[in-house]
């Protein structure tokens, strides 16, 4: 775990979930996301006390552990730490349990029961420019990953964009990726290209990528989207019910699962079938207690 110069005053630390960091010039900084627990917040820290920087801010662009988990520890560790995130991703992030009820749709089981820390988030931030300390950053909307992810751009034009952008090694890995809104997500991909700034930074990657690197791994997360699409309605020429969809869609693709992973897949299933069912491919039927959707024919 090293901090890695950017451009000017930017910086991350390479970590599982990578961590934006802009300094200022009293030696104060500003971070971006936090990591998944107090471990990871606490190598992070020790990272930024060898270059001399003190944690003063904290930007969360969604309500993800991985991105928010280390909060509660630079706030012990550093009084006054400032934490801001947008409007709807601080209720998820003051109201974790909340990921888990949307996960399992009710009081989660405990199984899902992933956090029991309470979190607080001093201020929201407004889409565009917002001045943080005596810098101003460019607030960018990035939903669809989640319900209202954000991305940063610092006065350096380095973007940090949270999860809106897979890494190649992801989609290999978790090709039926987690979505929250399938259409807002495909939006916001496109939208990513006109983004200006020349060094973007995505959450789960070993490298800063450069403009022509963006758009690349952007067409191949529109891709994959479209191939779960495709695929989802070659089997939805039979009727499916959500089980059934997501047991064949973990077979085919040979995806890695667990107890929390497959109610995270289920979710992205979710989100795959509201979409198509707002565009009018597909259809439901009701029979013998259980709910059966369809692909509507042309």
């Amino acid at each position: 775990m090293n901090l890695n110069k950017i451009n000017r005053n930017t910086y991350y630390i390479d970590n599982p979930t990578n961590i934006g960091v802009y300094a200022y010039k009293n030696k104060n900084c500003l971070l971006v996301d936090t990591g998944i627990n107090n471990g990871q917040a606490r190598k992070i820290d020790n990272v930024l006390a060898e270059g001399g920087l003190h944690p003063k801010y904290i930007i969360n662009t969604h309500n993800h552990m991985d991105h928010c988990g280390g909060n509660m520890y630079f706030k012990t560790q550093y009084p006054g730490c400032e934490i801001y995130t947008s409007n709807k991703e601080r209720l998820y992030i003051e109201n974790p349990e909340l990921r888990d009820m949307v996960l399992f749709s009710s009081c989660p089981i405990r199984d899902l029961d992933t956090t029991n820390k309470t979190f607080s988030v001093d201020f929201v931030l407004d889409y565009g420019i917002s001045k943080i300390g005596d810098e101003k950053f460019d607030i960018i909307s990035l939903v669809g990953h989640s319900i209202d992810q954000i991305g940063v751009i610092t006065p350096d034009r380095v973007c940090f964009l949270g999860d809106s952008v897979f890494s190649e090694d992801t989609i290999k890995k978790y090709s039926l990726p987690y979505l929250f809104n399938i259409e807002k997500s495909v939006e916001t991909l496109k939208k990513l290209k006109e983004v200006d700034a020349d060094y973007f930074v995505i959450s789960h990657i070993d490298r800063v990528l450069n403009k022509d690197e963006l758009d690349a791994l952007i067409e191949k997360n529109i891709s994959n989207i479209e191939d779960n699409i495709e695929i989802i309605l070659e089997l939805l020429e039979q009727p499916h019910t959500r089980e059934g969809l997501l047991q064949n869609l973990v077979i085919l693709n040979d995806l890695p699962l667990n107890f929390t992973q497959y109610y995270i897949y289920f979710s992205s299933v979710s989100a795959f079938l509201s979409y198509l069912r707002d565009k009018k491919l597909i259809d439901y039927s009701i029979e013998n207690g259980e709910i059966y959707f369809y692909r509507k024919a042309v």
